[in-house]
C-alpha cells in the first residue's frame, strides 16, 4: 500500500470504530452482552490499527498543513483541539474500562464506560472529520 493511501485507510478505521462503538452501545442497552463485547473489542482493534497507521504515516511523511482560511480554519482547529485533548484523556480511560470488564467488575466498568464510550465515539467521528477537512477540502 502506498504511503499516500494511509490517511484514507485511517479514516475508514475511525469510521469502523465509531460504527462498532454505536452498535456496542445499542447492544448493551438490549442486554446482548456477547454482541456488546464483540463490538467493543472490534472498536478497540480498529483503533489500534488506526494508531499503527497514523504512527507510520506521520513518522515517514510528517505533518500535513491545513490550508483552509477564514471560518473553516477556525472550525478545523476547534475540532482538532477537542479531538486531540479527548484522545489524550482516553489513553488511561480505555485500558481502565476494559480492565474492569475483564475482571468482572461490571458496576465500575459501566460507571467508567458512561464517560469513555461517548468520548471514544466523538474522537472517532472527529477523526473522520479532520481527515475530510485536511485531505478532501
Amino acid at each position: 500500500m502506498p504511503l499516500s493511501e494511509l490517511p484514507t485507510l485511517n479514516a475508514v478505521l475511525n469510521a469502523v470504530s465509531a460504527s462498532l462503538i454505536l452498535a456496542g452501545w445499542v447492544l448493551i442497552r438490549r442486554r446482548d452482552i456477547a454482541g456488546h463485547r464483540a463490538c467493543m473489542l472490534g472498536a478497540v482493534g480498529a483503533s489500534i490499527l488506526f494508531l499503527a497507521g497514523y504512527g507510520v504515516y506521520h513518522a515517514v511523511h510528517g505533518s500535513t498543513r491545513f490550508t483552509g482560511e477564514g471560518l473553516v480554519r477556525t472550525l478545523y482547529f476547534a475540532v482538532l483541539t477537542s479531538h486531540t485533548v479527548l484522545a489524550a484523556l482516553l489513553v488511561p480511560l480505555i485500558p481502565a474500562t476494559l480492565w474492569f470488564a475483564f475482571t468482572s467488575r461490571y458496576e465500575r466498568h459501566a460507571r467508567l464506560a458512561r464517560w469513555t464510550v461517548p468520548m471514544c465515539f466523538y474522537v472517532s467521528v472527529t477523526g473522520v472529520t479532520i481527515y475530510l477537512m485536511l485531505h478532501r477540502l
